[in-house]
């Protein structure tokens, strides 16, 4: 069944989401980390893969995704592309890569691009940071943007819940949507923010807007591998469907697999040399 609904094969680009937000077509997007995760993940058919930040997270067991550095996600994006052959891969650039100068992000974002090879960076802001997004795609290096809840600054806001329920919140996501698309980032992503209001942006800006909690009108979604496949099981947001349960699956092959060891079933003289 592996990427049954896609019959274009071409490599995805920062243009072609563009092309699919113009004529409707809605787009897939999912996190990997490794190599072998991210093989499933294309050649089932996603149009983009997200090398998240998440990966603080999901892979080293943090908090938050602030620890993680630009040499783990370099090492995780490098790992990713190796695996890719069809779609638009992402890298988030990390906490503490652009935030401190404008120079320091231009910097950062080289060096990941040429150490990982991945296709385009994602950062987390709207106009305070627009004026590092323009220096960054000067360089010739296409940009994604990250509105709504920011994890990055988790420790500002103080929760996970919805962003911009508030008029003066909303207003200022409506314009920094509009400011990083006139700074030329090729798409945004909308997370934990209300489904009218991302229907709004979605409608006013020519990008695309990828949601995370964020209804159904925007241009695509975007999940975290771990928790729509049921591996994580501690983490359950209203907008988390989960596909399969595999934290079930692993746990009864690992725990049938220790029993055979213990009785002496495995390996049998079939599977011995």
């Amino acid at each position: 069944m592996a990427g049954y609904l896609v019959t274009d094969n071409r490599k995805v680009t920062t243009h072609r989401l563009i092309e699919m937000k113009r004529r409707g077509e809605k787009i897939s997007m999912l996190t990997s980390y490794d190599f072998t995760t991210a093989g499933i993940v294309d050649k089932a058919g996603i149009d983009c893969i997200l090398v998240g930040d998440s990966a603080s997270n999901v892979m080293a067991g943090n908090a938050t995704t602030l620890p993680i550095t630009v040499e783990q996600m370099i090492y995780h994006a490098r790992s990713v592309v190796r695996a890719v052959n069809r779609a638009l891969v992402v890298c988030d650039m990390p906490f503490g890569s652009y935030q401190s100068s404008c120079s320091d992000g231009v910097r950062n974002a080289i060096r990941i691009m040429k150490e990982s090879g991945c296709d385009a960076l994602k950062l987390e802001g709207g106009a305070e940071i627009a004026d590092t997004i323009k220096h960054i795609l000067d360089a010739g290096i296409p940009v994604m943007g990250h509105l709504g809840l920011t994890p990055q600054s988790i420790n500002k806001f103080g929760t996970y819940s919805v962003r911009a329920k508030e008029k003066e919140e909303a207003e200022k996501l409506i314009n920094d949507a509009h400011v990083l698309c006139d700074v030329g980032c090729f798409g945004i992503v909308l997370e934990k923010v209300p489904s009218a209001l991302a229907e709004q942006v979605s409608r006013e800006i020519s990008i695309p807007t990828i949601g995370i909690g964020a209804g159904v009108h925007t241009d695509g979604q975007v999940l975290v591998v771990a928790d729509m496949l049921g591996m994580t099981q501690g983490f359950r947001p209203r907008f988390l469907r989960r596909y399969a349960n595999l934290n079930e699956v692993m746990s009864d092959a690992i725990g049938h697999y220790v029993e055979d060891v213990k009785n002496g079933d495995f390996p049998l003289e079939s599977e011995s040399y």
